[in-house]
């Protein structure tokens, strides 16, 4: 079975001027699953930047399941967040990333500040995504419709796999798009991307977990069981 693995984190947050580097290397036929305890808390700075920078090798027949759980980003931070994964051309590769732009829930907008969030996918040192986000509290993109439409929680999830067919039963299986949150999956050049906009950190945990239990299943040939600590 996969090795679960918990990374913590600093338990205070990140604040300016921090520095935080994690480096995953997964080995050849090699299977882990990674995820955090708690969300990343990057607070509001007087000037510095807070940096995050995520390196992740999966070697060939190695397997890695990526799953921490999202980063809160504080009104008046100033964050950069970079996250690669560089894959060999028969590993597997399953992964989220979900950010917050506040704190929502206690009416703290995202009104200041700054995030830059990269987060790349690379296989035998060829680019199968590359995502860059840079959002300033000030930025139009936040609210109108063309950008994030007002919704604070952002989310993506890749699944590399040459697997075609897959896609239609994750739209089926999630498919509750509304007002409220925005869920959308497509495949391209070896890779299912699954997007999400809404008010909910924990919905977009279970709209990821739902995708994760079907293509688990498909890809890796496994049944997905959820790590203890998610239900603590």
């Amino acid at each position: 079975g996969a090795c679960h693995v918990y990374i913590l984190h600093p338990p205070g947050g990140v604040v300016g001027g921090d520095r935080l580097n994690i480096c995953v290397d997964v080995n050849s036929n090699a299977h882990a699953l990674i995820t955090t305890p708690a969300a990343g808390k990057f607070y509001r700075s007087a000037g510095p930047v807070a940096r995050q920078e995520q390196i992740i090798k999966v070697a060939s027949k190695g397997t890695l399941e990526w799953f921490p759980s999202e980063n809160i980003i504080f009104s008046g931070a100033r964050t950069q967040i970079q996250t690669k994964i560089e894959l060999s051309h028969d590993s597997y590769f399953m992964g989220w990333e979900i950010s917050c732009l506040g704190r929502p829930a206690s009416d703290e907008y995202f009104s200041k500040g700054e995030l830059d969030q990269r987060f790349e996918v690379w296989r035998d040192g060829r680019p199968l995504r590359v995502e860059r986000l840079w959002l300033k509290g000030d930025d139009p993109v936040l609210n109108e419709k063309w950008g994030l439409h007002g919704f604070p929680v952002i989310g993506s999830m890749v699944c590399v796999t040459d697997k075609t067919g897959l896609v239609e039963s994750l739209r089926k299986k999630t498919n509750s798009s509304n007002d409220q949150e925005l869920f959308s999956a497509t495949q391209t050049d070896g890779i299912i991307i699954c997007s999400f906009l809404g008010n909910s950190v924990e919905r977009a945990r279970s709209y990821f977990i739902d995708v994760w239990k079907i293509l688990r299943q498909q890809v890796i040939g496994r049944e997905a069981v959820e790590p203890r600590i998610w239900k603590t």
